[in-house]
């Protein structure tokens, strides 16, 4: 809100001096949206200028981006209070000082003069009013403030613009980059590019994205803009600066020409690169908004996918497969060892042609498993969280035993025996140095339940007692005692159900007390993910991690197996390691696709989906190939 008006005193740019704290006003030619500096903190850059035709560069630092001056594009209006002025590398520079406060105006002519600012309270005089009128008349026409701001359908390629738009949908894509997808009202002239997601990753509005695929872009956002990315609202209005329209222009023997428009936001900040999020009240919004409630949306026609190049859609194949699939070399057509679940209508692509292919995609493809990594198939079972996205070796026999003996076989300490929720029972080995074993057995509805229904948590025992207690018990803890209470250790796993032995990730995990397993007393059963939850453990999940090299007539592939493995096997991870009866039945299935000691030319053909991503191993991006929705029939399995 407004104060009385204070007298302050404004300083033209052209008189300010080293070490001077003043007030000035100034026209936006150049700014940073907030971006996240080195340490905590968040840092704005924006240069400004006025009548007298100074340019002041200023930076500003804060923990909380909206503390931040909320400039929103070139040509702005600003009022700094209390600047501090510097010299760097013999020019004058701005940076906040003590009671710095910033007010932001939209430099339109015809715009309402609202202050935009993080202040509780500021001053506003009449005399104000006229110099942000005064500022607004004499930025027009100056090359200073010359928006790089575009329409959609002003878009060419090669282009660097920024742009005011309305967000339709979003989706993780990788590791490294995120999907928007916007809108702007008008139609973009040239064919652009669809970027292919997961069904389930897209958020948003399907039935609106349906009804806007012709009239959307959809705009890659990588590295340091990914975190802004992931936290936009789908339905906001935002503007993005320094986006780049670049031509895909496609042309080879293998692969069907296709000319198409892609739009990237690169990471860094170079040229103000960023995203910022417009409030309903901006002046632009309101203007956005206009434009995008006159526009009439005529009904999908089934060739309208052809005229905006869809390569998005799971539910149906890309146009740049179907153009390709015309050229494909002729495949035999011996019936395949694996099935589709879904895109059965997608036609075969070459492999030849998936490489030189502009990563995202999904592809169909039909090829033979030359050889596939690790050779030990126990080895192919790893631990992955999905929070922290590690991916770990499950320990074996030997690692566990060392394990229980270093951690777990101290004599149970008899205070943190038989409390309200848990009955103990302690008993001494004969054999084997007289080790105490405990058994606590956990109480439901405050009485015990039979043992094929109850949980247990077990002190002082070894890999061979766990197994054998695992057949007759439903669910086994490992547990220590600490003084007076009992503790679980995430080095070994956290539940064990049977032939699945449940970890959770030390990284991610928050440990609470035992204790918490008494707010699963009216369950029915005892849940794996419930008592996770309870215990504020992030269970791990077993999958299998396999690299195949995959050929067709046109070339060969490396993908990976890991994230859809066990639908792709239809074995359990979990429950192989002490199943000898699966073990047996991968190490044929495997011997079925690549057999060995025979030639490549007998191997059977596998139809498998395949996508492409990008990959950064913390050295250098790749482009990297996953199979998905693809399975064993079961005639192999």
């Amino acid at each position: 809100m407004s104060v009385p008006a204070q007298n302050y005193i404004y300083t033209s740019l052209d008189q300010l001096k080293e070490g001077m704290v003043a007030n000035v006003y100034g026209v936006v030619a150049f700014f940073k949206p907030p971006y996240r500096s080195k340490g905590t903190d968040f840092c704005s850059i924006v240069t400004i200028v006025d009548q007298s035709n100074v340019k002041l560069k200023c930076t500003f630092f804060n923990g909380n981006p909206d503390a931040l001056p909320k400039i929103y594009k070139i040509g702005d209006i600003v009022r700094f209070h209390r600047l501090k002025v510097q010299k760097f590398n013999s020019d004058f520079q701005g940076i906040s000082s003590s009671g710095f406060s910033a007010l932001v105006f939209d430099g339109a002519i015809d715009a309402p003069l609202l202050p935009r600012t993080s202040s509780i309270s500021y001053s506003f005089t009449a005399e104000d009013q006229k110099t942000v009128e005064s500022l607004r008349d004499w930025q027009m026409g100056q090359q200073n403030f010359s928006e790089t701001r575009l329409k959609l359908s002003d878009i060419q390629q090669g282009q660097y613009f920024n742009l005011i738009c309305q967000l339709v949908g979003k989706a993780e894509v990788d590791n490294a980059s995120y999907l928007l997808k916007v809108w702007d009202g008008t139609t973009c002239a040239s064919i652009t590019w669809k970027v292919l997601v997961e069904d389930d990753a897209l958020e948003g509005d399907r039935t609106a994205i349906s009804r806007l695929q012709n009239i959307t872009i959809d705009i890659l956002v990588y590295d340091n803009h990914v975190e802004m990315a992931k936290s936009l609202k789908v339905g906001s209005c935002i503007a993005i600066q320094n986006v780049h329209a670049k031509l895909h222009n496609s042309a080879n023997d293998n692969e069907a020409p296709a000319s198409y428009l892609e739009f990237h936001l690169h990471g860094g900040t170079c040229y103000g690169r960023g995203i910022t999020v417009l409030p309903d009240d901006n002046y632009d919004v309101q203007e956005l908004k206009k434009v995008l409630d006159t526009v009439e949306l005529q009904e999908n026609h089934p060739l309208d996918s052809i005229s905006s190049l869809d390569l998005t859609t799971s539910s149906d194949c890309p146009l740049s497969q179907k153009l390709a699939a015309f050229d494909a070399p002729e495949i035999c057509q011996q019936l395949s060892v694996t099935v589709l679940p879904a895109h059965q209508q997608w036609q075969a692509t070459p492999l030849t042609t998936v490489i030189k292919s502009k990563a995202p995609q999904k592809f169909r493809i039909r090829a033979r498993l030359k050889s596939f990594q690790p050779h030990h198939l126990y080895q192919s079972v790893k631990l992955h969280c999905a929070k922290c996205n590690s991916l770990l070796d499950v320990p074996d026999e030997e690692e566990l035993n060392n394990i229980f003996q270093k951690t777990f076989n101290d004599d149970p300490i008899t205070s943190a025996q038989n409390t309200f929720w848990y009955q103990s029972a302690t008993w001494k080995t004969v054999c084997q140095g007289n080790r105490t074993v405990a058994i606590h057995f956990v109480k439901k509805h405050d009485v015990l339940q039979s043992p094929e229904d109850s949980l247990i948590l077990l002190e002082g025992v070894t890999f061979k007692e766990i197994c054998k207690l695992s057949r007759h018990f439903n669910s086994i803890i490992l547990v220590k005692s600490n003084h007076e209470h009992l503790e679980i250790d995430l080095s070994t796993p956290f539940l064990i159900q049977g032939n699945r032995w449940h970890y959770g990730c030390s990284k991610c995990s928050n440990l609470k007390s035992l204790e918490a397993l008494t707010s699963l007393s009216q369950e029915v059963d005892w849940n794996a993910k419930e008592i996770a939850k309870a215990l504020g453990i992030e269970p791990l999940m077993h999958l299998f991690v396999m690299h195949f090299i995959l050929q067709d007539e046109t070339g060969s592939l490396n993908a990976y197996l890991w994230k859809h493995s066990e639908q792709f096997f239809q074995i359990s991870a979990s429950e192989i390691l002490m199943d000898s009866e699966l073990q047996e039945r991968l190490h044929n299935l495997m011997n079925t696709l690549c057999p060995p000691a025979k030639q490549l030319s007998v191997f059977p053909w596998m139809d498998c989906c395949i996508r492409s991503y990008h990959s950064n191993d913390g050295r250098k991006e790749q482009v990297c190939y996953e199979i998905f929705d693809t399975l064993v029939s079961e005639s192999n399995s």
